[in-house]
């Protein structure tokens, strides 16, 4: 399995694996399997995400140089106060990992609906020569949490 993180861009700490089931027995080499991650956002404190990326198994999954399929998804979700450390842009990198041994990486990248007052979760593939149109896209509307205030406006924090 490919699972190197991009050291440098936000959230490049390795995701937290939840816990992983085979799909596809293989006989003498590892399983096909899927997996579910979780990331904090690092930008917008008190969000997390998940996402369940499969893993080729076989000789080449062993090895680690199969190429991943691009079928990610994606669930995002507010689990206590949000708070923002600094202002973003539109479309800004949340979490990166490799794909395969060349060229091909996953992005989970953040947007803000201005107009609802929603964060957006994106993830997706893309390839040196051909990307992939497979994403999965999810909605985080800001609440605001226990007894406080009301929530903070993602608008206030676009670049």
């Amino acid at each position: 399995m490919i699972l190197a993180c991009e050291r440098g861009v936000a959230g490049s700490e390795d995701p937290d694996l939840i816990f992983r089931k085979s799909t596809v027995f293989n006989f003498l080499t590892p399983n096909d399997k899927l997996a579910t991650y979780g990331i904090d956002d690092p930008v917008v404190e008190g969000v997390a995400c998940h996402f369940t990326v499969p893993e080729k198994g076989g000789l080449a999954g062993a090895f680690g140089v199969a190429e991943q399929v691009s079928d990610i998804s994606l669930a995002c979700r507010q689990y206590g106060p949000i708070k923002f450390r600094e202002k973003f842009e539109q479309g800004d990198v949340v979490f990166r990992e490799r794909r395969a041994v060349l060229f091909k990486k996953m992005q989970i990248v953040r947007g803000c609906d201005v107009k609802r007052n929603i964060l957006i979760y994106m993830v997706y593939s893309d390839k040196l020569i051909e990307g992939s149109p497979k994403n999965s896209t999810s909605a985080v509307p800001l609440q605001p949490w226990g007894g406080g205030s009301d929530a903070p406006k993602c608008a206030d924090w676009v670049k």
